[in-house]
């Protein structure tokens, strides 16, 4: 029962080239940074991503990013990255753009065990259509785009079909956590960490707290130690702020 491992780099050894993962965070709220320079140093390619984002330039994922460590990213905001803009207009990056809500949806539905669901998210757009640029040919023309959804009427509304996501790994990032794997995020880290950690089918969780089993109240527990296979703890880790403003 104790998942406990001594170090991020030993946590993610075993993550393949061609891996896909999901990684908690919000911008640069909540991420598994730890985790992430674990795995850059680690030497994995060709990653399939599921984030929000793909942090900045570097920092987060965006490290992953500009040592090309990641083929393909899906998630619901580009913003912050230069490198991520270049990459995928030169046709090195391919990138599924989906709603936010879908994409969380899409997760808590891998994690759940539900294969797909409607929602009317993208209903008469191109995210029901298809043709969404997936991946261009370097040249200004798409190379790969989206394929078009199933549209279905419900009570005289039209929803679309959107597929689960899982994936092989998840790294996430919790504010405690006990050595059975149960954690608790602190406030606005609770974004997609609980999703993240449900979807992958090894989940692996860097925690600033670690503390025995019976230490953390069940009821404020955000995600069960059953969605959790490796627990790190990682107590210094640094903390940015995308942003920063400054009152005259």
């Amino acid at each position: 029962m104790d998942k406990v491992v001594a170090t991020a780099a030993e946590s993610v050894r075993d993550i393949p080239d061609g891996a896909s993962l999901a990684v908690g965070g919000f911008g640069l709220c909540g991420i598994p940074s730890a985790l992430i320079e674990a795995l850059l140093a680690q030497g994995s390619t060709g990653l399939v991503t599921v984030s929000n984002n793909c942090g900045v330039d570097g920092w987060g994922l965006g490290t992953l990013l500009s040592a090309k460590r990641i083929a393909r990213t899906t998630g619901s905001y580009v913003g912050e990255n230069k490198e991520f803009e270049r990459q995928f207009l030169s046709g090195e990056l391919e990138v599924e753009l989906v709603p936010q809500g879908t994409l969380a949806e899409r997760l808590r539905a891998g994690g759940a065990g539900i294969p797909a669901f409607y929602t009317p998210a993208g209903v008469g757009t191109q995210i029901a259509d298809g043709g969404l640029p997936w991946r261009y040919d370097g040249q200004g023309g798409i190379a790969v785009s989206s394929p078009p959804k199933e549209v279905r009427e419900f009570d005289g509304k039209k929803y679309v079909l959107e597929r689960a996501l899982r994936t092989d790994f998840a790294l996430v990032h919790a504010r405690y956590g006990d050595r059975y794997g149960n954690l608790v995020y602190e406030k606005s880290a609770q974004n997609f960490n609980p999703l993240c950690a449900a979807a992958g089918r090894v989940t692996i969780a860097s925690v600033e707290e670690l503390v025995e089993p019976g230490d953390l109240n069940p009821m404020h527990v955000h995600t069960p130690g059953i969605f959790v296979q490796r627990v790190v703890h990682t107590p210094d880790i640094e903390k940015r702020i995308e942003k920063r403003t400054v009152a005259p």
